[in-house]
């Protein structure tokens, strides 16, 4: 059963959802932690947007608008545009892997195995 993404337990719209805020976050904030596998399915996306971010154009603009919520950072400027502005020139002469997963062990309540991803 290879589907090429992870389900996370979830219906697609909720999985959407979750995976929007994610992205979101991790934009805004430059690392979140969550659960391994969201962490792991959020860096897909996340390299992603990157490469959106580096082409720069309309085009891109409107394709990560797709997906980015429309949230400003405590700077005053939306997470869109943080990405094209601020996380994206970073990367400039980089190929892919802008993001690490980083193992932090298990969460108290249920031993879920938590990560924290960041932007490298």
């Amino acid at each position: 059963m290879s589907m090429g993404y992870r389900t996370l337990s979830r219906k697609s719209f909720q999985r959407k959802a979750l995976l929007r805020d994610l992205i979101t976050d991790l934009i805004i904030n430059g690392r979140i932690e969550t659960t391994e596998a969201k962490a792991k399915e959020l860096k897909r996306l996340a390299d992603k947007m990157v490469t959106l971010g580096k082409k720069g154009d309309l085009a891109a603009r409107r394709s990560a608008a797709k997906l980015i919520r429309f949230e400003k950072a405590e700077e005053g400027q939306f997470a869109i545009q943080k990405l094209f502005s601020e996380i994206a020139p970073k990367y400039q002469d980089r190929n892919g892997g802008y993001t690490r997963v980083l193992k932090t062990g298990n969460r108290r309540g249920d031993a879920a195995p938590m990560a924290i991803i960041e932007f490298i």
